[in-house]
């Protein structure tokens, strides 16, 4: 295909992209203006509509390899490996309880993104603020105790090459505090979908697999490296599994000052 035949498809993909995501962002606020205390219904239509008609729009194939079903209304904290911001069209499509995610307090003031992650329940964190972000994790420890499934990418970042990367220290304290199993995820292709830098959505085949939880009831801080060596091990094999490079299980942790809560923006 010719390079201007390729541009003018991303083009018109965009075109329906942005007014699609656009159309159900509109709707979920709508609807959390009226129903303040509701946030469960709008991430329902991301699950059911809008991720599904992004992929379809994005020439996304989208292969769910078997693996751990989770059960609704069960507490959970999902870590995934990172390749682009289309990982969360793949996550909501193949995890099938409404996720959450732990995101900076910087992007509640974007319009229509902050007030979606706003009317949805997601659950922002200052960090320039560190009793406040204490506070932030301490609400989302008690959320997802409470039932509240959470999505954090333990790498931070999004893998340039789709390897995986170093894990921070953040989500382990996060779960540990939370006492809540920790359910491996894989996601592969990804990084071909969405390039970091790009408006534009390309065709392409994704894979994601869910791996069996891991548990983390009665364990300590004491517990925290064995426990990331442990989850990177599992994410790493699933990655494998689908085709994926995985990554070099003897670099676990992220270097220092890189070890801090991960968002769903790139640091």
């Amino acid at each position: 295909m010719r390079r201007i035949d390729r541009d003018l498809i991303d083009v018109l993909k965009w075109v329906g992209f942005a007014p699609w995501s656009l159309f159900w962002m509109s709707a979920a606020i709508g609807y959390g203006l009226i129903f303040r205390k509701d946030p469960h219904t709008p991430l329902s239509w991301a699950r059911r509509y809008w991720s599904p008609g992004a992929a379809v729009i994005s020439g996304c194939e989208l292969t769910q390899h078997a693996g751990f079903v989770p059960q609704p209304g069960k507490p959970y904290i999902f870590m995934m490996n990172h390749q682009s911001m289309f990982d969360i069209v793949c996550a909501f499509i193949h995890v099938p309880v409404n996720l959450r995610f732990i995101a900076k307090k910087i992007l509640q003031s974007i319009p229509f993104l902050g007030w979606y992650m706003t009317v949805t329940g997601m659950i922002f964190v200052d960090r320039r603020n560190r009793e406040q972000a204490l506070q932030s994790l301490q609400d989302a420890c008690d959320k997802i105790r409470s039932g509240i499934p959470i999505l954090v990418y333990p790498e931070g970042t999004r893998s340039k090459d789709g390897t995986i990367l170093p894990f921070k220290k953040g989500p382990f304290m996060f779960a540990l505090q939370a006492g809540v199993p920790i359910v491996p995820v894989a996601i592969n292709g990804s990084i071909n979908i969405l390039l970091p830098g790009s408006p534009f959505v390309r065709p392409g085949k994704v894979d994601i697999v869910m791996g069996q939880p891991i548990p983390t009831e009665g364990l300590t801080v004491q517990d925290r490296d064995a426990l990331m060596q442990r989850v990177r091990d599992a994410i790493i094999d699933l990655h494998v599994q689908i085709g994926g490079k995985g990554g070099d299980k003897a670099q676990v942790l992220a270097a220092e000052g890189k070890e801090g809560v991960s968002v769903t923006e790139s640091e």
